[in-house]
């Protein structure tokens, strides 16, 4: 399914795929993880796009961004996407940078937007602690003014990719006694403050992809806090909704589906019972994937109108990673017993794991993408928005 484009975007989509061809790195190709590559590598195709001004689609151009309409941000993330290139540092540009910028300091905008959109600052995220996942206003971390600075003690968990960051923004509770969300307040640190430690998590796929970031009597320029003390949860949710929205991953599912119909069709012989189950499965998951993508135009076309997403942002997360999982299942149960390999034994004979084309394992894949389906805001939690903003429960 294709959006209808002027001459002059196509014009432009044209160019994103001959940019991307040109110029992608081919270090990143292989082995295409994230979690494989060194912090030096996943900054290459970020500075390749900050050196043509692309690296902040979403941005004003007032900060760096590229000016773009809405319909070549979209073509943007298709093209990107469908490409399977690594997208640049979400915590920082996709995150963080906006939340600067609409309600951060002139000095805060000043000092930090340059270096988010350099890649000179790596910034990791730190909402989730224990017992603080989903339910995000349960946070305990606390921030206790201390004259010109915060004093800072808590534990964050999960953090993505920490033992890269320069820079982390945390949730932290500044007011006891208020009532959970109105207590919060958004909190800019630096990774190299005395007390900040970093403890790595290996996740069940063999990867160090997430971390435990502990923080004892770390001390915060006040300087650093973003916004009003206390209203943080108001910069959280302006910055859950820019993730979200986000996370359909048409083009990646797109991508993952056509690899599973060539795995399919090399695994498993026509004759075999279940190359018809395969078949009828592939079909329904390719269905869903047209539909959600429908509904991506038409909320396209809506906010280019300037109708806002509102709700849809929570459909598009719980449907895009609910594809990707389902597209991850077929595929392991596809491979059959190489799917018993992991990272630490390679199933060498079969030519699609672990495969420079696609890094991670099937195997992997699947087990990482168990997790698609609770962070940023688990799919359960998103139905409730649903129920509560659209059907009015």
């Amino acid at each position: 399914m294709e959006l209808e484009l002027s001459n002059e975007d196509a014009a432009f989509r044209d160019e994103v795929r001959a940019f991307i061809a040109g110029n992608y790195p081919s270090e990143m190709r292989v082995p295409n993880s994230e979690t494989d590559l060194s912090k030096e590598q996943s900054l290459l195709w970020h500075k390749v796009l900050h050196k043509k001004g692309w690296v902040a689609p979403l941005w004003p151009k007032e900060y760096g961004g590229p000016g773009w309409s809405l319909t070549q941000r979209f073509i943007w993330e298709r093209e990107t996407t469908r490409a399977g290139t690594l997208p640049p540092l979400a915590f920082s540009v996709t995150m963080v940078g906006p939340v600067i910028y609409t309600f951060g300091t002139a000095a805060q905008k000043e000092k930090f937007l340059p270096r988010i959109l350099s890649g000179d600052d790596w910034w990791c995220q730190g909402y989730s602690e224990p017992g603080a996942g989903s339910d995000l206003a349960s946070v305990r971390t606390k921030a206790v003014r201390d004259g010109d600075h915060y004093v800072v003690n808590g534990h964050k968990t999960w953090t993505t990719l920490a033992q890269h960051a320069d820079w982390i923004f945390c949730l932290v509770r500044t007011d006891p006694s208020a009532k959970a969300q109105a207590g919060i307040s958004f909190l800019l640190i630096d990774m190299k403050t005395p007390g900040v430690t970093v403890r790595p998590i290996i996740t069940i796929d063999g990867s160090h992809e997430v971390n435990d970031v502990f923080l004892e009597n770390v001390r915060v320029p006040v300087e650093n806090l973003v916004g009003e003390e206390n209203k943080g949860w108001t910069y959280a949710k302006f910055l859950l909704g820019n993730e979200r929205t986000s996370m359909a991953g048409i083009g990646r599912s797109t991508r993952y589906l056509e690899r599973l119909k060539s795995i399919v069709k090399s695994e498993i012989d026509d004759e075999d019972p279940a190359a018809a189950q395969f078949e009828l499965d592939i079909a329904k998951v390719e269905l869903d994937l047209l539909a959600l993508e429908a509904t991506e135009l038409r909320i396209v076309s809506q906010m280019s109108r300037g109708i806002e997403p509102g709700a849809a942002a929570s459909l598009f997360k719980i449907r895009g990673t609910e594809i990707f999982q389902r597209i991850a299942n077929l595929t392991h149960a596809a491979i059959g017993n190489d799917g018993l390999a992991l990272r630490e034994q390679p199933a060498s004979p079969n030519r699609f794991m672990p495969g420079p084309e696609y890094g991670h394992t099937a195997t992997e894949k699947f087990l990482n993408s168990r997790k698609l389906s609770i962070y940023g805001g688990s799919n359960e939690i998103q139905r409730n928005i649903i129920a509560k903003a659209v059907l009015g429960l």
